[in-house]
């Protein structure tokens, strides 16, 4: 696609790919919305595809409260959760973080079972883009479509997604400089949240801290200061597999170029002029 096809291309859709943090939402916010049909990969996987393991797991807590308790099950009280596209707490509480149960962590069996059913979930959203688009057209009558994707789109060790997006988005990695990632991680570390791994990178990972610390096992992580530890490590770990998607499907956008946008317009041109150098 030269410059001049990618702007006057009647129905654009666009991908914007990167770690979390360094800022997908807030550039898919600078387009209107009255004309750009927003999609963002993680509502979908917490309404869609983890909706009823999340709600079980929270009834799963409540259910350890004898008050709570006794009002589920004569089906007092009504338990859904609240996910929007600005609160997706509930799936970081579904994901949860290894380590000692004592510390509110997972188990270490219970933990890559929810990880795996993420990464399902997260393969699929991605498919669903495909559809969406033609809803977003035809139903909702939106000219143009933005799929704000998750952080851990580069875990998913699929092509198929991948294609799906290629063949029907522009796909834009956000790349985080020295200074953006150093501060990406810096308010990571500050307040470590639920992240998805990779088994394998996993795994590695898990040893090396155990030995490190000189634990048994998982079960005596603590669980946020496995996840401060592990946060630079993954961001390490993704960054050659973002820039591979690049490579290969889309174009690379630096996130400082994308932070200065202040509007459709100047969005659209800059990326005219990144599709322009391929």
């Amino acid at each position: 696609m030269s410059r001049q096809e990618f702007l006057n291309w009647p129905n654009k859709a666009i991908t914007l790919i990167g770690m979390s943090g360094v800022g997908k939402t807030m550039l898919a916010s600078k387009l209107p919305r009255d004309s750009w049909f927003h999609f963002s990969g993680d509502y979908r996987i917490g309404t869609k595809y983890l909706s009823e393991p999340i709600l079980d797991n929270i009834k799963l807590q409540a259910m350890e409260v004898p008050f709570l308790r006794d009002l589920l099950r004569s089906d007092s009280i009504h338990i859904a959760n609240n996910i929007s596209v600005d609160n997706l707490e509930p799936i970081s509480t579904f994901l949860g973080k290894v380590g000692s149960e004592a510390l509110g962590g997972l188990p270490l069996d219970e933990f890559k079972r929810r990880q795996r059913m993420h990464r399902e979930a997260e393969n699929q959203s991605m498919i669903d883009v495909e559809e969406f688009i033609v809803k977003a057209h035809d139903i909702y009558g939106y000219r143009h479509f933005v799929n704000d994707s998750g952080g851990s789109l580069c875990e998913l060790q699929s092509k198929n997604p991948l294609e799906v997006l290629a063949r029907n988005t522009v796909i834009i990695y956000l790349r985080a400089d020295d200074e953006t990632e150093q501060r990406i991680i810096e308010r990571s570390v500050s307040s470590p949240k639920p992240m998805y791994y990779q088994e394998d990178f996993l795994d590695t990972k898990l040893a090396e801290f155990i030995k490190l610390k000189g634990l048994n096992d998982a079960s005596e992580l603590e669980p946020d200061l496995f996840a401060q530890w592990m946060f630079p490590q993954l961001v390490t770990h993704r960054r050659p597999l973002y820039q591979g998607i690049a490579d290969d499907y889309g174009y690379t956008l630096n996130a400082n170029d994308a932070a200065a946008v202040t509007d459709e317009h100047e969005l659209i041109e800059l990326l005219g002029d990144i599709v322009a150098a391929g």
